[in-house]
C-alpha cells in the first residue's frame, strides 16, 4: 500500500515516511503515526503525517 490516500492512513499505523531533508536520497524513516496534517483527500508525494516521536513527513509505505 502507498501513502497517497488518506483515507488509508489512520492514527497509531505504523508507516514509513520520508522527511523533507531526506526527500533528494529517498531516505525513509520509520514510525507510528500521530496526526494526519494533509486535509486534501490524497497528495501525489504522499498525505504529509506527524510520527508519535514528533517527525514530520510523507508517507510512501504503509506497513500496518
Amino acid at each position: 500500500m502507498n501513502g497517497n490516500t488518506r483515507s488509508c492512513i489512520k492514527s497509531g499505523l505504523r508507516v514509513r515516511i520520508v522527511l523533507k531533508q531526506d526527500q533528494p536520497t529517498g531516505k525513509l524513516t520509520e514510525g507510528i503515526v500521530k496526526d494526519i496534517l494533509t486535509s486534501s483527500p490524497t497528495h501525489p508525494h504522499g498525505i504529509k503525517v506527524r510520527l508519535m516521536d514528533g517527525q514530520v513527513g510523507r508517507v510512501k509505505e504503509i506497513i500496518g
